[in-house]
């Protein structure tokens, strides 16, 4: 992806969505907000910002290519030039990857590649985490291919463990710092810092 790129982007979440003011803060337009999840707070979310907003998911689209088909239009449709996964919990279907390579990003709650991959996401990194006995843990913004929390890194950034640190509590620090680190990753990708 080279700066100035980003066009629109959307944005793709299953529950809260609080990266969706990662895109705010960094001043770029968002197309379009996917939930697979209908009750999601990030549906309310996109109503009260005016975004374009839809619920796809195996509930809408029962066959997996349907929903991937879905997805990829709504995107298109809606002239986004790059992907946010913003707590997606779902791996993106092969025609999605194909049209947006390059264009697909991730934020996960952890230096990859430790604590990264199927089954680690939310609060059972911040688990494995403690359990290791890490002394510091961060945010990886990466490019998405195919397998979860796999494609080239974009940038890292550190957060210290804590002596007294418990999973809740490393997850909160995590999150507060999470936001303003994506939101200067996505300024630098659209060019813009």
């Amino acid at each position: 992806m080279k700066p100035g790129q980003l066009m629109k982007l959307g944005i793709l979440t299953s529950h809260g969505g609080s990266l969706i003011q990662s895109a705010i803060a960094a001043g770029v337009a968002i197309g379009v907000i996917i939930c697979n999840n209908s009750k999601t707070v990030a549906l309310q979310r996109a109503r009260q910002l005016g975004v374009a907003h839809y619920h796809l998911s195996t509930r809408t689209h029962p066959q997996p290519k349907q929903l991937d088909r879905a997805i990829k239009n709504a995107l298109l449709a809606h002239g986004c030039g790059f992907v946010l996964l913003a707590g997606y919990m779902k791996r993106l279907g092969d025609e999605t990857l194909a049209e947006f390579k390059g264009r697909i990003i991730n934020s996960h709650p952890s230096l990859l590649p430790k604590f990264g991959g199927t089954g680690c996401y939310g609060r059972r990194v911040h688990e494995a985490v403690i359990a290791a006995q890490e002394r510091q843990t961060g945010i990886t913004v990466h490019y998405v291919e195919g397998h979860y929390d796999s494609g080239p890194i974009i940038e890292q950034h550190v957060v210290p463990v804590l002596p007294d640190d418990t999973p809740h509590t490393l997850e909160e620090r995590v999150k507060r710092e999470e936001i303003d680190f994506l939101a200067s990753v996505i300024r630098k990708l659209a060019g813009s810092e």
